[in-house]
């Protein structure tokens, strides 16, 4: 049996409803996506939104209106949704969707981003170590873990199309590109990778100086599995054709018998 995943960073689900997101999300049909950055609280969605035929719908939205919010479509019923990780400053910023499926638990985040200040930097490095350990608890017991979503940095060079000149920004910064390392060296698949070795495999673009048509782009929108998974995944990609975002979603297909 196979399941497909989507991944995106919409950048506004209303904006983006507004540019044929119902229309793709049908046409494409995916068992789960996962959107981050819906910027806006349940209620203010359009009933389109909330409820799409042949999915339940989850939604965890920030204490701060207009800003960040996860959400989960799935065409099968989680056995659990958790809305956070179970501590009150990341989780007051709604970035966190968990629903376990059995055969793994699925983690929907959208990370933080450094670049505001140094103490933005601190909350997003602080956030990623709150993510590992929740991720290194659920293999303790036993658990599958898929984890998706924009991460907000950038890997390796291979992961970005000007690394000498974004070395000293938050996104390429020397100690968020060394938290990456860390957590693949407990034990996690970036999924792509085993894939596609090619650089210029990009998930976000600035909308300045048309970088977007000229590929000048950041891979920052990631699928990890934990080792012991990695098997399951049949096929890891990015659709970068699919536009109404700055970032365009990624996928995962897994077999699970």
């Amino acid at each position: 049996m196979k399941t497909k995943i989507l991944s995106w960073n919409v950048n506004g689900l209303r904006a983006v409803h507004k540019k044929g997101f119902i229309e793709w999300f049908q046409t494409e049909s995916p068992d789960i996506l996962c959107v981050q950055e819906t910027k806006a609280a349940r209620e203010q969605l359009p009933r389109a939104l909330k409820s799409i035929e042949g999915y339940h719908a989850y939604f965890c939205e920030a204490e701060k209106k207009g800003y960040s919010g996860v959400a989960i479509y799935s065409k099968t019923k989680p056995k659990t949704v958790e809305y956070g990780f179970g501590i009150p400053k990341f989780d007051s910023e709604g970035r966190i969707l968990i629903a376990d499926y059995d055969d793994f638990v699925l983690l929907n985040i959208y990370f933080p981003n450094g670049k505001m200040s140094d103490e933005r930097l601190a909350y997003k490095l602080e956030f990623y170590d709150a993510l590992l350990n929740y991720a290194n608890k659920l293999k303790e017991n036993g658990k599958n873990v898929v984890i998706c979503g924009d991460l907000n940095t950038a890997h390796k060079e291979i992961d970005i199309a000007r690394p000498k000149a974004n070395e000293k920004n938050s996104g390429f910064l020397p100690v968020e590109r060394a938290w990456i390392d860390k957590f693949l060296n407990n034990g996690y698949v970036d999924t792509l990778r085993l894939f596609n070795k090619n650089p210029e495999q990009y998930t976000w673009w600035s909308y300045r100086g048309g970088a977007r048509s000229r590929n000048v782009g950041w891979r920052l929108d990631y699928f990890f599995v934990n080792e012991e998974f990695k098997d399951k995944i049949k096929f890891a990609y990015i659709l970068p054709e699919v536009m109404g975002s700055d970032h365009c979603p990624v996928g995962l297909d897994i077999e699970l018998k």
